[in-house]
């Protein structure tokens, strides 16, 4: 088997962050991600994009920890917190002040770890959609 490169990573986390529903994020993960032995997690926010940033960060940290993708340490914490503040950097600038709602998608794979941010932002009926992606990496 070829080694996935943080690319093949990052695309994991999007493909995760893009599903429409539950069922489809366990069968993405079940289908294609485990047979290459990617941990992938997804979850739903939103609200106000500015308060919304801690916690955004927070349940990326507290699933990816939930569902072993990364250790309950600083390590791992740090790891999950970062790449999730650099996405929503990526992003920020649309947001700010505006209403937002989407799904983040954290995958792993080896010493690849990858946080993606899909989400729609929006006032009344007029949203636009943004996306923001990064990686770390950390010891396995």
């Amino acid at each position: 088997m070829v080694p996935l490169t943080s690319l093949d990573v990052g695309r994991a986390a999007l493909k995760m962050a893009v599903t429409d529903n539950r069922t489809d994020e366990q069968d993405l993960r079940i289908q294609m991600f485990q047979q290459h032995g990617i941990q992938s997690i997804a979850i739903d926010f939103g609200g106000e994009f500015v308060p919304s940033v801690k916690k955004i960060i927070e349940r990326a940290v507290v699933a990816a920890q939930r569902q072993g993708l990364v250790p309950s340490n600083h390590v791992g914490e740090g790891a999950v917190a970062g790449a999730a503040r650099a996405a929503l950097g990526q992003i920020s600038a649309q947001a700010v002040g505006l209403s937002v709602g989407g799904k983040i998608g954290i995958a792993r794979h080896g010493e690849h770890l990858c946080v993606a941010i899909f989400l729609g932002i929006g006032v009344l009926n007029l949203n636009e959609v943004a996306v923001g992606l990064a990686h770390r990496s950390l010891p396995e």
